[in-house]
This record gives structure tokens, C-alpha cells and sequence, in this order.
């Protein structure tokens, strides 16, 4: 049975709004609080705020994204995170859209998998307190920051396809996925995690698989939840891409036949209680270590209490 986290489903716009999430983290039986990329207030910030006003519960970025900030940054970021909270802490990272690479960096990575590597390579040896000095192409860096090491840090790494899951098996903790049907995990993702962490001669990282769910209600339209909560997602190249290699059918110019696909795929859940512990059979079946709660798409069209409270409902009759 996988464990089961929540993803913060919102981009908070003061750190405070984040409290209610760490406190459903603390009193059921979630075990991480998520945030992914936020633009208004840094997670990072967010995750210290909540461990100052007494919630410490283990954290996870899923993800941040590498052009925002260097590696040392990043390292520095994680680290602190891990110091305030004093629990179990996942810093996850993604090179991020080729279109945000081009507008942050002046050019996009040419090739994604490189700068990843560099980037990973840098974090992993400032938190373990070891000289760096890579001479990259991407993060170039030659530094000496002599922290002592932090217990608890896991890296982890944002993973859609086989190459970068392949990276992952060879470089990451945690391999982080979004939205990915879980016949495409078990049939394409974890094999290649295995593949590269067999080619490195260690263990395959873990799974944390941010899955989009929603309870069935008189009025609820699933194929208007996956959209309240994917458009942007699904209007991405990369995770088009992804989603035809799980055989979703994906239609650009019409949203709602990609959703459809989406749903019949599981990688957005749908349903009564029954239906979601099928699914999270399914994911973990697949290979899924720890299912991440994704409620966007309620919060999105019903506002933060209702999905709030599916996520107590979905904690307490699915998870327990």
C-alpha cells in the first residue's frame, strides 16, 4: 500500500493560506506536504512559515523548476527547509517547458538531460558537505561550502518520459510524476527508473506520483475538473507528448477529447470511494511508493474549503 500525501492545490498568495493543508498533514493520515512551482509566494518560504507557526510535517517540492535559480541556491533552499521543519524534506527539480528555458535563460537546454545531471550533481555534493568542482556545461561550479550534512534530504526529479527516467534511476531519490496514467508507469516509467539505477549500480529511486482526483457529485462534470485543474499541463508539448506514448488520445485543438482520455487512462481519478481505491491499487501495482493528492481541480471551481474537506473524506475512506 503506497503512502498518501496532499499537494498543495492552489498557488498560495500569503504563506499563511498554507496552514489548514499542514494541519490536515499533522492529524490524518497523509504523510508529506507538496507544493509545486508557485510564482506568488516561494515554497520554499511557504513550507519555513508553516514550520514557525508549529506545523512540522515532512515537505516536498514537486517541482521546482532550474531556471529560476542556480543549483547552490537551490542546495541552500533545501537545506534550510530541512532545518526549520526537522522532518523528512524531498527537493525536487525539473529543467521546466522549453519555452520557459528560452525566456529565462536566453536559450532553451540543448539537451535537457545534461543540465539535469549537472544540476542534481551540484545540490547532491553541497548538501553532503563535499567539494564541487564540475566543469559544466550548463552549471559549471567550483565551490567549497563545507556544510554539514542535513539528515533527511532526498533529491528528487520530475519524470515524464523513459530518458529522463532512466537519469532518474541513475542520479535521483525520488522520482516525481505528474499526471501519468499508471499502465504508462508500470510499462514504461518504472522499468527505465530500474534500468538506469541498475546501470549505476545502485537502488531504483522511489515513486511519487502526483495523482489528480476528484470525488463524483450530483452536478460534478470530470472531463471540467480535469481541465479546471490540467489546461496548462496538457497544453505542453512534453506532456502531450507523454500522454500519446500512454496511448491517450490527444487532440490540441479540442481540450476536452485529451481530458476524456485523460480519465479513461486513470491518470485523473473520478469516482466514489470504491472507484478511487481501484485506482490507487492500480498505481501501486504499477510501482507507486507514495500516491500525492492532487485536488486542483475542485479547489479551481469550488474554492479551497470543499476541496479541503474531499481531502479529509478521501484520507479518512481511502488511505486509512
Amino acid at each position: 500500500m503506497p503512502t498518501f500525501s496532499v499537494l498543495v492545490p492552489f498557488m498560495p498568495a500569503r504563506p499563511e493560506q498554507v496552514l489548514p493543508l499542514a494541519a490536515l498533514v499533522r492529524h490524518s493520515a497523509a504523510h508529506r506536504l507538496w507544493q509545486g512551482q508557485s510564482l506568488l509566494v516561494e515554497p520554499h518560504q511557504a513550507f519555513t512559515h508553516v514550520a514557525a507557526s508549529g506545523f512540522r510535517v515532512p515537505c516536498g517540492t514537486g517541482v521546482t523548476l532550474m531556471p529560476f535559480r542556480h543549483p547552490l541556491e537551490a542546495a541552500l533552499q533545501a537545506r534550510s527547509v530541512a532545518i526549520a521543519t526537522g522532518q523528512p524534506t524531498v527537493a525536487g527539480f525539473g529543467p521546466g517547458a522549453t519555452v520557459l528555458q528560452r525566456s529565462m535563460l536566453g536559450a532553451p537546454y540543448a539537451s535537457p538531460l545534461t543540465a539535469v545531471r549537472e544540476y542534481l550533481t551540484v545540490v547532491r555534493g553541497l548538501l553532503e558537505g563535499r567539494p564541487v568542482e564540475l566543469e559544466g556545461e550548463y552549471y559549471p561550479c567550483r565551490v567549497h561550502m563545507g556544510w554539514p550534512p542535513v539528515p533527511g534530504i532526498e533529491l528528487g526529479l520530475g519524470v515524464l518520459r523513459p530518458a529522463m527516467a532512466r537519469l532518474a534511476g541513475e542520479i535521483a531519490d525520488v522520482a516525481i510524476t505528474w499526471l501519468t496514467p499508471p499502465g504508462y508507469l508500470r510499462e514504461v516509467i518504472v522499468p527505465a527508473l530500474r534500468a538506469g539505477a541498475e546501470r549505476a549500480g545502485r537502488s531504483a529511486p522511489r515513486v511519487a506520483a502526483m495523482v489528480p482526483v476528484a470525488l463524483a457529485a450530483p452536478g460534478r462534470d470530470p472531463v471540467d475538473l480535469v481541465l479546471a485543474g490540467n489546461s496548462g499541463h496538457l497544453a505542453m508539448p512534453h506532456y502531450q507528448d507523454m500522454l500519446r506514448r500512454s496511448g491517450v488520445e490527444v487532440d490540441p485543438e479540442d481540450p476536452a477529447v485529451t481530458a476524456k482520455g485523460v480519465l479513461e487512462s486513470r491518470a485523473f481519478v473520478f469516482g466514489g470511494p470504491d472507484e478511487l481505491r481501484d485506482a490507487v491499487a492500480e498505481y501501486a501495482d504499477a510501482g507507486v511508493d507514495e500516491i500525492v493528492l492532487n485536488v486542483t481541480g475542485v479547489c479551481q471551481r469550488y474554492g479551497l474549503p470543499v476541496a479541503q474537506a474531499e481531502l479529509e473524506t478521501i484520507l479518512a475512506e481511502v488511505a486509512a
